[in-house]
């Protein structure tokens, strides 16, 4: 990638419903070399999809909660069956495998106290292999980004 894909990139990631004209104009390339990029930049990847950032509190999903996750075992057939298990789960929109003393960290949403109460019963409970559950609730956000740091900075 070269300084122009780079923002290519970053103007997508900025808005995402450019037009190829306006894309070419930010970046200062003519429209059909504009393309091309863009094409190859989804061809290989780099460029996943696109879609729509929605408000979650207007979407009636206000509570963010950081879900942490000790297993039990961590053999590999536990470990898959947990990831399996949360893949299928919707109000779970992220998962990392961490370092430390908790092997995952949840991102989830919920519409309250109440509907979070009812996703770890019937949800996280009915999930063989948990050992512990530790929940912290997001009760402010400083920074959100959706465009990626220059790889370089």
């Amino acid at each position: 990638m070269d300084q122009k894909d780079l923002q290519i990139i970053r103007a997508l990631q900025e808005n995402g419903r450019l037009t190829n004209q306006d894309l070419a104009d930010a970046v200062n390339l003519s429209p059909s070399p504009c393309l091309r990029r863009t094409r190859a930049l989804e061809a290989a990847g780099v460029i996943k999809g696109y879609t729509a950032i929605v408000d979650e509190d207007a979407f009636g999903l206000p509570i963010t909660v950081f879900v942490r996750i000790r297993l039990s075992e961590h053999t590999g057939k536990a470990v898959q069956a947990f990831e399996a298990r949360i893949r299928g789960i919707d109000q779970i929109l992220d998962c990392y495998v961490v370092t430390g003393s908790d092997d995952y960290i949840l991102r989830v949403l919920t519409r309250d106290l109440a509907d979070y109460e009812r996703f770890v019963r019937e949800r996280l409970h009915r999930i063989p292999g948990i050992a512990s559950i530790d929940t912290s609730f997001a009760y402010g956000t400083v920074k959100r980004s959706m465009t990626l740091p220059h790889p370089d900075l």
